[in-house]
């Protein structure tokens, strides 16, 4: 009797002593990141976002918002996290997708209210450009501001407080309380206060750190260093296609370099349009204020498909309509067009660009293009999915 009571003591003891345990179990703070990263986000050993080998003939970098690793691995699990939309179905990478030199293969990206109203821009080589204005119609003028509109906007992510959605307060009180979310704003910033100026500065250090300078024209110019000579690691007609590219009309070339300067091959502000003007939703209503437009720099992946339609209609399917539309423009309905791309007055108005390239010369343009496509940025870990479950 003695015996069985000592035991039945014990198992009480015992069982006391595991529900104690239980209720006095903290998870550290590399488990709560685990349980949602796996290994993917190591708090003592983030990836490497500031120390990048930007080439020195690369003349624009984004100065205002210094790199700072921890700060662009928060950026990374923001940048994917669906819980910045307001169902949990739609995060950045959803319209701008690293197979696809962060952008959509679709004309118009899926929101949580509907698709977007122009194509979703590639975001490679952002903080490289003399520009400072972001979107199609350059309506913000800095990459921090930029980052956080697509979350406010009612179509896309839906935090708009417009038709009584949630709004951009109510998305920084969701992520307040996330745990994972308060061990990173922790690390990061030293408490786990979720604000609108952390966001933005986070992910726009993400978006800062998508480069692409490992291309088939990086290698040529780091072999010649002068952009003007032929490369000897292009064919002939890369090398008249570049030629075509960087030399103005008036000297046999096609002008593209007035407004896509190398090395970078962006465009400044306040550009104007390049004759695109239809609209995603109706080819016959005018959209004549996009006037930004990205670098031209990874048009296509390295495996030679286009990394989504051209245009902020996605009205071009492939590098030869492009150069078909600059060859010749249409200046019907134009307004706010470049004055490189018309050539002088008829009697009915300015005449569109004409440049009368020979079927060798586009297709010599389109193969120099392609040597603008780089492979790193395509595959690299650091600006994948961090998240075990997509």
């Amino acid at each position: 009797m003695k015996s069985c009571l000592v035991l039945a003591l014990i198992t009480l003891i015992s069982i006391t002593s595991c529900q104690s345990s239980e209720e006095d179990y903290i998870p550290t703070d590399q488990t709560i990141l685990e349980s949602v990263f796996g290994t993917n986000v190591d708090l003592n050993s983030t990836l490497n976002y500031q120390n990048t080998n930007i080439p020195p003939y690369i003349r624009f970098t984004e100065t205002g918002n210094t790199i700072d690793n921890k700060k662009a691995t928060l950026g990374r699990i923001l940048f994917y996290d669906k819980q910045l939309s307001i169902d949990n179905s739609i995060s950045c990478a959803n319209c701008h997708q690293q197979e696809n030199a962060f952008s959509d293969t679709a004309i118009a990206s899926i929101g949580v209210n509907g698709v977007t109203v122009r194509h979703s821009m590639r975001l490679v080589n952002t903080g490289f450009q003399a520009g400072t204005n972001y979107f199609w119609n350059e309506r913000v003028n800095s990459l921090e501001r930029q980052v956080t509109e697509p979350i406010k906007d009612h179509l896309e992510m839906g935090f708009s407080g417009e038709n009584a959605a949630p709004n951009f307060d109510d998305l920084l009180s969701k992520l307040s309380q996330i745990d994972y979310y308060q061990v990173l704003f922790n690390h990061v910033y030293g408490d786990e206060l979720v604000t609108e100026e952390r966001l933005q500065e986070s992910l726009a250090q993400f978006v800062l750190s998508i480069q692409s300078f490992d291309s088939k024209y990086d290698d040529g110019l780091l072999l010649t260093g002068n952009p003007g000579q032929p490369f000897p690691n292009y064919n002939m007609s890369e090398n008249r296609g570049k030629f075509l590219f960087t030399t103005v009309p008036q000297n046999g070339g096609a002008g593209c370099v007035s407004c896509h300067v190398p090395p970078e091959f962006a465009i400044k502000d306040n550009i104007h349009n390049n004759g695109i003007i239809a609209t995603i939703a109706d080819p016959t209503i005018f959209d004549h204020n996009n006037t930004r437009a990205p670098t031209l720099r990874d048009l296509e992946n390295p495996a030679g498909y286009l990394n989504g339609p051209l245009m902020h209609n996605g009205s071009l399917n492939s590098l030869l309509e492009m150069v078909e539309h600059y060859n010749d423009i249409d200046m019907t309905n134009q307004q706010l067009v470049d004055p490189l791309l018309f050539q002088g007055l008829g009697p009915n108005g300015p005449i569109g660009q004409q440049l009368n390239l020979s079927i060798t010369d586009k297709e010599a343009l389109v193969n120099f293009l392609k040597t603008l496509t780089g492979n790193d940025m395509y595959t690299n870990v650091k600006w994948s999915n961090p998240f075990i479950t997509p």
